[in-house]
Parts: C-alpha cells; sequence; structure tokens
C-alpha cells in the first residue's frame, strides 16, 4: 500500500515515507525527514523544515548522522501540529539537530515539539504510545518516555525528563532540567521547578507531594503489597514528624525497605535529586549533553 499524499502538501527533499502514510492538506514537509507505515497526518501540519540564516550568522561544520526528523509507525499527528522545527534557544545556529519520535503516539491539534540543540545532546525524543493533547509544547533536547500523557497546554521546558506512564495535566508547566519519574502524577496547572520522584502525585502552585499514584501504580500491574511498602515509604518520607534531617529518612528508609523495587527507585530519585542544583538532577550532566551533543552533530570528540 503506498503513501496517499494530498496534492497541496508540500514535501521537502529526500523524503522517506513508510508503506500506508497519509498526508493531508496543506501539509509542509522538510528535508530529510523519514516517516514510518501507516502515520497519518492531518491537514496544515509542518514537520522540520530547514532553516535559512542570514549573513551574521556563524554556523561550524555540521555533519548530518541522524536526520532532522524520524517518525516511527502507526501515529496519528493531528491539524496544525509543529514538528521538528527549530529549538527555541539563542545558542541554536542552523545545526542539523534531531526530533525522533516513536510509535504509535497521538499528536494532537498545535502541539509543537522543537528539535534539540548542541549544547543539550542534539535529540529531541519522544517514546512510544504517548498522547500529547491539544496545545502542548515540549521544547528542545526533551526525552519522553513510553505511554506518557499529556493534558491540554502542558508546557515542557528545555532539557526535561519525563519517565514511562508519567500524567501531566492540563496546564502544569516545567521549569528547565526537571526529571518527572515514571508513573508520577502531575497536577492541572502545576508549577514544577525541582524533580517530580517516581510514582508520587505532586500538586499546586509551588508543587508539593499530595500521595502515592496508586491508581496509577495499579493499572500498570504493581501488587498490592509492593504498592502498600510504597505508601509506608512515602509517609516516612513526607509525612514523618521525626524532626530528623530528610537525608538521613531516605537512608532509614532504604536500610528498610531498599531491596524494594519501587521503594528503592523512589530513594534513589531522591538522592540523585539531592545531587542537582535547586533540585534538578539533570543540570549536573549539562556537560554530558554538550559533550554528546558535539560529537553527534558536530562530529567533534573522540570517536567522531
Amino acid at each position: 500500500m503506498t503513501a496517499t499524499i494530498h496534492p497541496t502538501a508540500i514535501l521537502g527533499r529526500g523524503l522517506e515515507l513508510g508503506e500506508g502514510v497519509s498526508i493531508g492538506p496543506y501539509t509542509v514537509i522538510g528535508d530529510g525527514v523519514r516517516i514510518g507505515d501507516r502515520t497519518a497526518i492531518a491537514e496544515q501540519v509542518v514537520i522540520g523544515p530547514r532553516v535559512t540564516l542570514g549573513s551574521d550568522n556563524q554556523i561550524g561544520a555540521k555533519v548530518n548522522i541522524l536526520g532532522v526528523t524520524t517518525i516511527g509507525s502507526g501515529n496519528s499527528i493531528h491539524g496544525l501540529a509543529s514538528l521538528g522545527t527549530p529549538p527555541q534557544d539563542f545558542s541554536y545556529q542552523g545545526e542539523d539537530t534531531c526530533l525522533e519520535i516513536g510509535d504509535g503516539n497521538t499528536i494532537r491539534e498545535f502541539v509543537t515539539i522543537n528539535r534539540g540543540t548542541v549544547k543539550g545532546g542534539g535529540v529531541t525524543r519522544i517514546g512510544n504510545q504517548c498522547l500529547l493533547m491539544a496545545c502542548c509544547h515540549v521544547a528542545h533536547d526533551c526525552e519522553i518516555g513510553d505511554r506518557v500523557i499529556l493534558g491540554n497546554n502542558a508546557l515542557l521546558a528545555g532539557h526535561v525528563y519525563v519517565g514511562t506512564r508519567a500524567n501531566i495535566s492540563g496546564g502544569a508547566g516545567a521549569h528547565h532540567f526537571v526529571t518527572i519519574g515514571p508513573l508520577a502524577y502531575v497536577g492541572g496547572l502545576t508549577r514544577l521547578v525541582q524533580d517530580v520522584p517516581p510514582y508520587m502525585i505532586v500538586e499546586g502552585h509551588p508543587s508539593r507531594i499530595r500521595g502515592v499514584n496508586v491508581v496509577g501504580l495499579t493499572r500498570a500491574g504493581h501488587e498490592d503489597a509492593a504498592i502498600e511498602r510504597l505508601r509506608d515509604a512515602y509517609k516516612q518520607i513526607y509525612r514523618s514528624k521525626d524532626r530528623d534531617p530528610r537525608k538521613h529518612v531516605i537512608e532509614r528508609v532504604q536500610a528498610e525497605w531498599g531491596s524494594d523495587v519501587l521503594v528503592g527507585e523512589l530513594v534513589q530519585s531522591l538522592q540523585r535529586t539531592a545531587l542537582g542544583p535547586k533540585g534538578r538532577y539533570r543540570e549536573t550532566l549539562k556537560e554530558e549533553f554538550s559533550r554528546l551533543g558535539r560529537k553527534r552533530i558536530l562530529g567533534q570528540g573522540e570517536g567522531a
């Protein structure tokens, strides 16, 4: 089954289309984009156009290794979405940075997803079977795991990481370099300036940990006993009247339940967060991100 392309669509050079792809009216797709089988793209979508820069810009040597935008199979991209467009970052100088989208995602109207920057690793990634509701924004160098839900108008600043099955409600906003753990639930209009631990419910402005995401854990197939151990750990860490510093409380929880998978991941997340400036672990990785970006996009560094 060949691709179905509306005659008003504008397609760039080197476009690779899988079997059964459909492209709607007035959609614009830039050079070098790859789209997998059975992906449906609606009307007036923009995907990965090249950028023409004026004479005052200084652009280093570029090595286009991964292509500009790669979209997997079975995705549904609704009207007026804008994917793989240049990052909204002053450091961007026209380099061939990338957007990678997995399989089976639903991307609704007016969603915007930007490509990466060299300093952030060069790639923005979306996993598989995610739902991005209308008017979401995913900024440069974000990494989103599988089966993530972003509610309407959810906003992710640059370099944000979202773990598998996390659920971010409408109007929530995440600061640069924030990590949102797997199976976390973020309430509507929440302001996220620090990392969100896995399996927790967070809500508010400023945000606060409100409880354990029991519903999400149950739906994901976790056993009642494991969820109960996680709830006990939560109570000790967040609700205990113990006057010991948080670090000591976490160490006690680790000693008591650290062998448990869910509690162990919670403890490790909290320990990583404590390493980061203002509670954002990914800020400690800035140099590593930059090194990867220079190697991947500019061909600089060891093994280039």
